[in-house]
């Protein structure tokens, strides 16, 4: 007889451990990628081509409260708002793994379960991902909210 298909790895899993790691593994594999390519494009371009636009770096940068007349010029990431950001980031991360957590607790897995639990969980951490967007783009747009 054809074997059936599952409907997903996490349903045969007790408490879907490998699910949580996988997305875990692959968003960090993202964020390497996603930042550190561009980021090691950028110093390498800096590096090879910098001298060709340094008129055009110490231009944009000589109003900066770092720039120091005369410094070596290279790629550039002014700090900005990451510390804002990253608290922002974290105190979403902390609430979302409470969630996780309280659901171990009360129905003994994460994910799954219950619908209307399920559904619950699911919008409200919809829900602080927008938050999170929102409250960033805020800042950098420099809205005062608070």
């Amino acid at each position: 007889a054809p074997r059936r298909p599952t409907r997903c790895r996490a349903a045969q899993e007790p408490y879907a451990d490998n699910s949580i790691g996988n997305i875990t593994g692959s968003n960090s594999v993202n964020v390497f990628l996603g930042l550190g390519l561009p980021w090691a494009s950028a110093a390498i371009f800096w590096s090879k081509y910098g001298a060709e636009h340094e008129d055009a770096w110490r231009a944009k940068y000589q109003d900066a409260d770092w720039y120091v007349p005369g410094m070596p010029i290279g790629f550039a990431v002014p700090a900005g708002d990451l510390a804002y950001s990253v608290s922002v980031f974290s105190t979403c991360a902390v609430v979302t793994i409470s969630i996780l957590v309280g659901r171990r607790y009360k129905y003994g897995y994460e994910l799954g379960g219950p619908a209307v639990p399920k559904v619950a969980s699911a919008s409200f951490m919809i829900l602080l991902w927008l938050v999170y967007i929102t409250l960033s783009t805020l800042k950098s747009y420099q809205v005062d909210i608070f």
